[in-house]
């Protein structure tokens, strides 16, 4: 089933929180995700702020880091969350980045850590209790929820590009997301890695989803919204340039990319990133080039878009016409 999803940056007031909410809701997005990167907001906050206000969508943290929240806190924030949002929850778990620069300090052994937390989460909300010895966490014999559980399993989506995590999201998880990544030419690679996970897992292949997300800027005004999506990109790229196996990015222009983003000069970084690039990248331009480039990434095998903030020039218009006109016309599409 391929589906459409909008994500947001969590650095909003509650009004601004509850106000998105109801512009999305008149749109029929499948899912609404919020970011948690330190030092924004954590995710569940915002979730639940949004959350009355989405009848239909399924919300979800892109996802939540065990080096930042203890896995029987995930499990009870996620059980509210889903009683909380009519359209259901999913629960996104990611190693975490920028750790070191807010002093957070990551479990000696992150992929142990996202494996023993999927499993905590899972029992917690199965309602059973019986304990869990792992490496890293351990619960007490008679720990069981002691809240209303959700009535079906939630979703468990794990953020990753790489080889291992990719093959751990293919034993355990329902979904992998690769984020700041727009490039159909990855996809193959990245079910390729999840399939390793499904093989040992005895799962059949494709049962783990691809979910490719990155920066989004949408207007009518094409050059525009390309414009504003460099200047975006430009503080992502030297990230996840790096990342991405089937793009091979010449160091110099990276250094000086990052070297202008420090410098506080975005227009000097985005003058910088060609159009290929940024078309691997980033979603930019308007409708009709959004909605070739998902029908390239739906026929590459992907099975959730996530549009990434900002959205357009302005937030509001980019949300009406992703709405109004990519939504639509990607619904139709059957390639």
């Amino acid at each position: 089933m391929r589906c459409l999803s909008i994500a947001f940056q969590t650095d909003k007031s509650p009004a601004e929180y509850i106000a998105l909410a109801k512009l999305v809701d008149r749109y029929p997005f499948d899912v609404v995700s919020v970011y948690g990167d330190a030092p924004f907001h954590p995710s569940f906050g915002p979730l639940l702020l949004m959350a009355p206000h989405l009848r239909r969508a399924r919300l979800g943290p892109a996802g939540v880091s065990p080096a930042r929240m203890a896995p029987v806190d995930m499990a009870a924030n996620t059980a509210l969350l889903d009683a909380t949002a009519p359209g259901g929850a999913y629960l996104g778990i990611v190693r975490g980045a920028w750790l070191d620069a807010h002093g957070i300090a990551e479990p000696s052994r992150p992929l142990t850590a996202i494996h023993e937390a999927v499993e905590i989460v899972r029992l917690i909300l199965s309602g059973e209790s019986g304990g869990y010895a792992g490496d890293i966490y351990h619960l007490a014999d008679h720990v069981r929820a002691p809240y209303p559980l959700p009535a079906a399993p939630i979703p468990i989506m794990i953020g990753s590009w790489g080889p291992k995590l990719c093959a751990l999201a293919g034993e355990i998880a329902d979904e992998v997301k690769v984020g700041g990544s727009a490039n159909p030419a990855v996809v193959p690679v990245i079910r390729q890695r999840i399939a390793a996970g499904e093989r040992q897992a005895g799962r059949s292949p494709g049962t783990v989803g691809v979910v490719l997300g990155a920066v989004s800027v949408v207007d009518e005004d094409r050059q525009a919204a390309r414009v504003l999506a460099r200047r975006e990109l430009a503080l992502y790229l030297p990230v996840v340039a790096a990342l991405d196996p089937t793009t091979t990015v010449e160091p110099e222009l990276i250094a000086r990319v990052e070297e202008h983003v420090n410098r506080g000069d975005s227009e000097a970084a985005a003058a910088l990133i060609p159009d290929d690039l940024l078309d691997r990248f980033a979603l930019a331009g308007n409708p009709a080039d959004l909605i070739e480039h998902c029908q390239a990434l739906f026929a590459a095998g992907v099975s959730r878009i996530e549009f990434g903030t900002p959205h357009g020039l302005k937030p509001e218009t980019g949300i009406r016409l992703l709405g109004e006109k990519v939504l639509p016309a990607l619904q139709e599409f059957e390639g």
